[in-house]
């Protein structure tokens, strides 16, 4: 399926926009890797090369200290006994807590895109499986904020993506039906979870997808960046059928 070619005229009416953070509105493999090597180092192990760092987010950060680990070590991530998991995850939230913010980048588009989608009357969520205590300050710093009305982080609910729990909460937060709520993300977590909800679904092909290309996804389209997203959407209200 060719989103690009096919669908690029076609406009979603939506009552509020989910949005995934790492990836898609701001770009933090460099904290991420220097926080995961920072991590290896304390624990005698080799760094790893960012590329490889980046191929590893995507299911929260328990699942990115599996896979370091799991990759320092020459073993599968399954392999990898969970209890030096739980303690190497402390040690990194520490490292990722001191260095958090350092060399973050906002993508091109992205505050254009959400003041676009702000002016036009959409409330706007943060919808993440980055550990909670680290979402509002990644925002805090980047100046975005108060963008948003709602924000879920990986620690909030019991489930994270691609279980559909999280948009589905969003929705009733946000007391909009969930065929009516936008997800836009950049990996296939953010595709299953808007699927398995009844979300549509829009993705931008820069960010994290686990090493694979977003052209693969199941998505409804590929924006080239978060202004795109304003184009593809008109508000209508909750209630409208």
């Amino acid at each position: 399926m060719d989103d690009q070619r096919t669908d690029d005229a076609r406009v979603y009416d939506v009552s509020a926009i989910a949005l995934d953070l790492d990836g898609t509105l701001l770009d933090t493999i460099h904290d991420l890797a220097t926080s995961v090597n920072a991590l290896l180092a304390e624990l005698g192990h080799p760094a790893i090369p960012k590329d490889v760092v980046r191929a590893m987010i995507g299911k929260g950060m328990a699942n990115l200290v599996r896979r370091a680990l799991a990759r320092a070590t020459g073993i599968s991530p399954e392999a990898v006994d969970d209890a030096e998991v739980k303690d190497a995850l402390g040690r990194y939230q520490t490292h990722y807590a001191a260095h958090l913010g350092r060399e973050t980048r906002s993508f091109p588009g992205m505050v254009e895109g959400l003041e676009r989608l702000r002016a036009m009357g959409f409330p706007l969520a943060v919808v993440t499986n980055k550990a909670t205590r680290f979402v509002r300050p990644h925002l805090a710093k980047s100046g975005i904020e108060g963008f948003f009305s709602l924000l879920i982080g990986g620690d909030d609910l019991p489930t994270k993506k691609p279980d559909p729990g999280p948009l589905l909460h969003a929705a009733r937060a946000l007391g909009v039906p969930p065929h009516r709520l936008l997800m836009v993300g950049d990996s296939i977590n953010d595709v299953v979870a808007a699927r398995a909800a009844g979300c549509p679904v829009l993705v931008v092909p820069y960010g994290y997808n686990e090493g694979e290309p977003v052209q693969n996804l199941a998505a409804d389209g590929i924006v080239p960046s978060l202004a795109a997203v304003a184009d593809r959407v008109r508000f209508v209200p909750p209630d409208a059928q």
